[in-house]
């Protein structure tokens, strides 16, 4: 695996596609690591682009501060940034998942003169998973494991029986074992898992910030959106909710039986709606798509 440095960091990254062609920056989540593109990055190569993942913050050994602040969204928005910086891109389409998706969204609404495309996977808008975690009980009981990662033990507790509880939830939403063995090789020890942790404990810590959920700005860049209709950790509520939040063309793509970890477990539905949205003509800022539904496929 290649690094790339930025400042005292070395990002650990995988890539496809040639450097100087259009760049796809995209971000894992939580419990994965950027294995969870490893589908995705032929497919960008293929149609022209230069597709890299890196290990985020923390996932990556060479870039992996002790204290809780370093984890605060600032720096992880700051990564992103500067990662494109490192790879010669002023502009780059973003696209991220879970946690990933998170961080994509706070970039696309804070850096949108960076950003030509947005794609997030299984993630909604930050303000919309707060208005549903409010007005939605369903969504709150699916998010209680965000509470669970402040308490001192949930380290210990995710690795215990050689981490049970950490393949138990992947492996529940569809991730095939060889993939879960690929993820724990970044998160199954305490250094990685407590560092990929703390990424929930220091956006506990940061209701002070000009970045929580609650003022994250309106998305203005071409946006898609992908959810699995079983997805354990966000509701329907919160998914339909998202569209508030883009003042741009949006596309909602809804993958029926899919769960959280949509690139494990449909790798042509992803790929058929990230590409169909990269290699989209000119945008209409104010076009609208209806919500479009794929097959589920083996």
């Amino acid at each position: 695996m290649a690094g790339l440095r930025i400042g005292a960091h070395t990002f650990d990254i995988i890539e496809a596609g040639k450097a100087g062609d259009p760049l796809v920056l995209l971000l894992h989540g939580f419990p994965q690591t950027n294995h969870t593109w490893r589908h995705q990055l032929p497919a960008l190569a293929a149609a022209g682009f230069h597709a890299v993942a890196p290990n985020q913050r923390g996932y990556s050994a060479g870039a992996r501060p002790k204290d809780l602040e370093s984890y605060r969204v600032e720096h992880l928005i700051s990564d992103v940034l500067a990662m494109a910086d490192a790879l010669g891109a002023q502009q780059f389409h973003l696209v991220g998942h879970d946690w990933g998706g998170q961080v994509s969204w706070l970039t696309a609404a804070l850096h949108p003169e960076r950003i030509k495309t947005l794609s997030v996977l299984s993630r909604p808008h930050p303000a919309a998973f707060v208005r549903a975690m409010k007005d939605d009980a369903a969504q709150g009981d699916r998010s209680k494991h965000h509470r669970a990662f402040q308490n001192q033990d949930t380290v210990t507790r995710l690795l215990e029986n050689d981490a049970t509880r950490l393949k138990r939830t992947l492996a529940d939403q569809g991730v095939p074992a060889a993939d879960i063995d690929a993820y724990l090789s970044v998160l199954g020890n305490p250094d990685g898992l407590t560092a990929a942790v703390n990424w929930y404990r220091a956006s506990a810590t940061a209701t002070d910030s000009a970045l929580t959920a609650r003022s994250v700005p309106v998305v203005t860049i071409p946006t898609l959106y992908i959810w699995g209709d079983a997805d354990a950790t966000v509701g329907r509520y919160a998914a339909n909710l998202t569209a508030e939040y883009v003042r741009s063309v949006y596309t909602f793509v809804q993958i029926p039986d899919v769960g959280h970890f949509v690139t494990d477990q449909d790798v042509h539905a992803v790929n058929h709606a990230l590409l169909a949205h990269l290699k989209s003509p000119p945008f209409n800022p104010v076009k609208r798509h209806e919500p479009t539904r794929f097959a589920a496929t083996d």
